[in-house]
């Protein structure tokens, strides 16, 4: 199995245009971040978890030949605004694309995107197929996940668990049923946004204080605004088995 960070980034605390802070002025290419997303290929297939506002230059920066899937982890712009562009996959794949979340992020979906699935679709419009998943572990394509059901303060959102990889984002609750769905994880992704506390999400060091109590062999935290700080300079600050993700990180596992 591996694993790509599409994006690392979010909406959540975005500098203005023209911002000066030295995270926007770094030439590191760690610190320039695209909305948070992964792909995952596994058993010979290809998913994609969220679909932002970058998806089609993620996949263009990727050169992903192949989309299998698309699985929602919540309805909120940031991870939904791309979907539209799945079209460049009918077309080299000759089908629809499948597309997974609960059925509000479904709905959500048929309004932002209504006129792909207008009954007289214009053609060239994006094809997809709607499939409403819930907290039970469900099989995409012979490939078993398990969702990881979390709080974005209320809203509801999932994470997901392949094989003993393990991805949150956009959380700021980790209910016991679901820290009980993670037991064993080998490695395991976690939202971090800033270093101040926030409303709706893990701010650093709420984010390690999860990890060491999930204990995996391995995390990487994702979904970071630029109030965090130069990637440099915040990992040098975590623990050993902690690190930062960046756009373009690929990670293998058995």
């Amino acid at each position: 199995m591996k694993i790509t960070f599409l994006g690392t980034g979010t909406s959540q605390g975005v500098p203005v245009i023209g911002c000066r802070c030295e995270v926007c002025q770094s030439l590191d290419f760690r610190n320039k971040r695209l909305r948070t997303s992964i792909r995952v290929e596994i058993s010979g297939q290809s998913f994609v978890v969220d679909t932002g506002p970058d998806f089609r230059q993620q996949m263009l920066r990727e050169n992903v030949q192949r989309l299998d899937a698309v699985i929602f982890t919540h309805a909120h712009r940031d991870h939904t605004a791309g979907l539209d562009d799945v079209r460049a996959y009918n077309f080299m794949q000759n089908s629809d694309m499948p597309v997974y979340g609960r059925q509000e992020v479904l709905d959500q979906l048929k309004m932002e995107f209504a006129y792909a699935f207008a009954k007289d679709a214009y053609p060239g419009l994006p094809r997809i197929t709607l499939n409403q998943i819930d907290e039970r572990p469900f099989e995409l394509n012979g490939v078993p996940i398990t969702p990881l059901p979390v709080l974005h303060l209320r809203l509801p959102v999932l994470g997901f668990r392949f094989g003993n990889f393990s991805y949150i984002t956009d959380a700021n609750i980790i209910p016991e049923e679901t820290l009980d769905r993670l037991k064993g994880t080998e490695v395991l992704v976690l939202n971090a946004l800033q270093i101040e506390s926030h409303v709706s999400h893990f701010n650093l060091s709420e984010a390690l204080a999860m990890i060491d109590r999930i204990k995996p062999a391995k995390a990487y935290l994702t979904h970071i605004s630029h109030k965090l700080g130069l990637h440099g300079a915040v990992e040098k600050k975590l623990p050993e088995n902690v690190s930062l993700a960046y756009d373009g990180l690929q990670v293998e596992l058995q």
